[in-house]
């Protein structure tokens, strides 16, 4: 079963910076409509009484098996998904799609032979009056549109976008965890070249998916820290390369080095440049943070220190947490990290949408193993910046930045 979502009357969706792909209007429809307010400089507005129902009330689902508070980072299944597709160069409605959670896709889709695919990721929160609230989606919009552009796909404009996630948020809205439960819903925007290509061209075809799913809190017991191992043998991404956009060969490319690092018993892996070896990239699926701490170990007067490779995704958490460094007095640098500088951070912290931060207990680089806080003690600033990015994201601190987009 599956149901149209949006209007025929509506703006151009295809983004007018991406000169491969003329804007075009949405096909028309003779089903229920939505009409999006929010807009590009207006986050938080929401939308009119004619978009999606709300599909019952978050923490309602019964079918899940398992607490809300033990739900893990995993696949789960929910009400539905959002398809959407790209055909003679437009891209059509945007649909509900339920039953099986599979899509046909061609043997010849230039996804499957060529690589031409990025997503997003981003979490919905419920707050203690009952609301639920996107962390920062226009940000994310914004980077699916810079991967699509780098691999020649058509972009989405943010009012298409925002009007996918409200409609999976609310009609999967039972799946968005309870207030309390510490978990969240965590939404898989997906774009990929759908149509046949046998030479090396961009597809002619393309579908936007958009799943949700319901994960718990990635630190249940508390903050901890991990340790790190600076990879040997591998590259994430070349200068110049496709390391700044979410394009899915980035992580297929991390998944045998980061196999190899958890075996020798290193959760995360840290990266350093193509180049030269000697500046500090990123993490697998994290930004790099150093910090030191201002006079008596406090944030401020201290420095938050980010690697400004061009090579390096511009995490969303990353860019969330300078915001807050500076607002609590700290100097914010983006710029080359040497290997030898590991050595002078009072922390480190691994960020990224799925855990917020990740504390850096220690870091083994070329054969020197850096220690922060005895290895075992979660920094100060460190639990300073999750608990603020957290209480914003819960509703429990002020949205002084207007991070938040309401759908209910």
């Amino acid at each position: 079963m599956r149901r149209f979502l949006l209007p025929a009357a509506a703006a151009a969706v295809v983004c007018p910076t991406a000169s491969a792909f003329a804007p075009t209007p949405f096909f028309r429809h003779a089903h229920t409509s939505v009409h999006m307010t929010a807009t590009a400089t207006d986050p938080a507005a929401t939308a009119s009484a004619e978009e999606v129902p709300l599909n019952g009330t978050p923490g309602s689902a019964t079918d899940l098996g398992t607490p809300w508070e033990e739900l893990g980072f995993e696949y789960r299944r929910t009400s539905s998904f959002v398809k959407m597709q790209y055909r003679n160069g437009e891209w059509g409605a945007p649909e509900l799609e339920r039953g099986e959670p599979y899509v046909p896709v061609h043997i010849g889709a230039t996804a499957l032979h060529y690589g031409q695919a990025c997503f997003e990721g981003l979490k919905a929160f419920t707050h203690e009056n009952g609301r639920v609230a996107v962390f920062r989606p226009l940000e994310n919009a914004k980077r699916l549109r810079s991967s699509c552009e780098r691999i020649v796909m058509p972009p989405l404009s943010d009012d298409l976008f925002l009007s996918a996630v409200r409609a999976a948020v609310r009609d999967n809205i039972a799946y968005v965890p309870p207030y309390g439960s510490g978990g969240s819903l965590y939404l898989r925007p997906l774009l990929f070249g759908s149509g046949a290509r046998i030479g090396l061209q961009p597809a002619d075809e393309y579908t936007f998916l958009l799943m949700v799913i319901p994960v718990g809190d990635y630190y249940a017991g508390g903050l901890a820290p991990v340790d790190a191992l600076v990879v040997e043998g591998y590259d994430r991404a070349a200068a110049q390369g496709v390391g700044d956009v979410k394009v899915a060969g980035n992580y297929a490319a991390d998944m045998r080095p980061n196999m190899e690092s958890k075996e020798a018993g290193y959760p995360i892996s840290l990266y350093l440049d193509a180049s030269t070896r000697t500046t500090v990239e990123e993490f697998s699926t994290s930004n790099f943070v150093g910090i030191v701490n201002g006079p008596d170990g406090k944030c401020a007067g201290g420095k938050f220190v980010t690697p400004g490779s061009s090579s390096v995704l511009p995490s969303i958490t990353n860019k969330s947490l300078m915001q807050i460094a500076g607002d609590e007095g700290m100097e914010v640098q983006r710029r080359d990290i040497l290997t030898e500088e590991l050595g002078s951070f009072d922390e480190i912290v691994a960020c990224g949408t799925a855990v917020v931060v990740t504390p850096v207990g220690r870091i083994k680089c070329k054969g020197t193993t850096h220690e922060y806080g005895g290895g075992t003690k979660v920094g100060d600033t460190t639990r300073m910046l999750y608990d603020r990015v957290r209480d914003v994201q819960f509703g429990q601190g002020e949205d002084k930045f207007g991070w938040l987009h309401f759908v209910n």
